[in-house]
């Protein structure tokens, strides 16, 4: 009402408060009073009750989700509904509500996906659950995906003991057995075995293996006054114009740092396949596929929702706080990716008739 208000005296209306009117409002779980402020002109229009209306807009179940998506305990919750609209919801029927979107949780776990991905990012992020009285630490697989018109979208999570190629193995087997046919890009840090496990389920798929993952292992025991040198030297192989100048960088690299530029080099050689598939491409696609960043970027939604808990109750607990938190995140995540329509003409003349024949279905 005060902004109201203010907002018409900037444009020279002349208004001013006319007390409140009391009226009963009902929602899920009876009935409610309230106050609604009046302005002299009429001109004011209440959100969360609205004019002539009798119940609450949007109704409490969904105010209740929006909450617990947002990361609110259901003790939170409760404290918050008491203190906003004097109602007095218990823990345990804060739960239930929050456990009705388990149906809508498994439907969207096992809906059909698309034919064919440009690129798949998959990366793990770790969270502690009770288990049988014990916390034990999980891994939830992330799989975020490009299809063919450039649009992101998360195509599953998926809750583990532990990250393990195997694992990771068994995921691509559902994304298969959910329509997925082909996929030209799998972006991935360095598990041992990840490239076996996924050259078994998609064989045409390119491997790239993430460029900064790699720089941070590279760095790991170099002192910080060297590291920043190294770090520029390394910049050097992965910002070569194509896989022979960045092989002569490496080499230039490994006589430079001597013993610690041999180790690293070393490190780099065994994975070079991998780390330089995207030499092969122009800058466009190059930096869509160089980094698994775009799903580190959605772990860090999820994170910023999560940080607060230190464990929690159950896996479905858990499962059921990072869907709502997707859900609630989408603007954050889902776009089209940058630069489209020159990556698809680029695809179209590397991939030819493979690329074209996705791009109908």
């Amino acid at each position: 009402m005060d902004a109201h208000i203010e907002e018409e005296s900037s444009q020279g209306i002349r208004n001013r408060r006319n007390g409140k009117i009391t009226k009963t409002v009902r929602y899920e779980a009876g009935t409610l009073d309230v106050q609604a402020p009046r302005d002299r002109n009429g001109s004011f229009e209440p959100v969360i009750v609205e004019k002539r209306k009798k119940e609450l807009k949007g109704g409490l179940d969904d105010i209740i989700i929006s909450l617990y998506a947002k990361g609110n305990s259901v003790e939170d919750i409760h404290n918050l509904l008491y203190k906003i609209y004097g109602i007095d919801h218990s823990t345990s029927s804060i739960s239930l509500i929050t456990e009705r979107v388990m149906p809508r949780i498994l439907e969207w776990q096992q809906r059909p996906l698309a034919a064919c991905y440009m690129i798949l990012y998959l990366d793990g992020i770790h969270y502690r659950v009770k288990q049988d009285g014990v916390y034990l630490e999980k891994c939830v697989y992330s799989v975020y995906g490009v299809d063919m018109d450039g649009n992101r979208d998360v195509l599953g999570i998926y809750l583990s003991a532990s990250e393990s190629a195997n694992e990771w193995g068994l995921i691509l087997e559902d994304l298969r057995r959910r329509g997925v046919s082909d996929i030209f890009f799998v972006c991935i840090d360095g598990l041992k075995g990840f490239k076996d496990a996924i050259k078994a389920v998609f064989p045409s798929a390119i491997i790239q293996r993430c460029i900064v993952h790699e720089i941070r292992n590279s760095v790991r025991f170099v002192s910080d006054k060297d590291r920043k040198k190294l770090c520029s030297d390394l910049r050097k192989i992965y910002t070569a114009a194509n896989k022979d100048q960045a092989q002569m960088a490496l080499d230039e690299f490994r006589i430079k740092w001597g013993k610690i530029g041999e180790k690293i080099a070393d490190s780099w050689q065994a994975d070079w396949e991998e780390l330089m598939a995207f030499m092969e491409f122009s800058e466009p696609i190059r930096k869509m596929i160089y980094t698994t960043n775009p799903v580190e970027a959605l772990h860090r939604v999820l994170r910023k929702v999560t940080k607060s808990k230190g464990a929690w109750i159950s896996e479905k607990a858990l499962i059921k706080q990072l869907y709502l938190t997707l859900i609630e995140s989408e603007k954050s995540w889902k776009r089209k990716a940058f630069n489209y329509l020159s990556i698809q003409s680029e695809m179209e003349q590397k991939f030819g008739e493979r690329y074209i024949r996705w791009l109908s279905k």
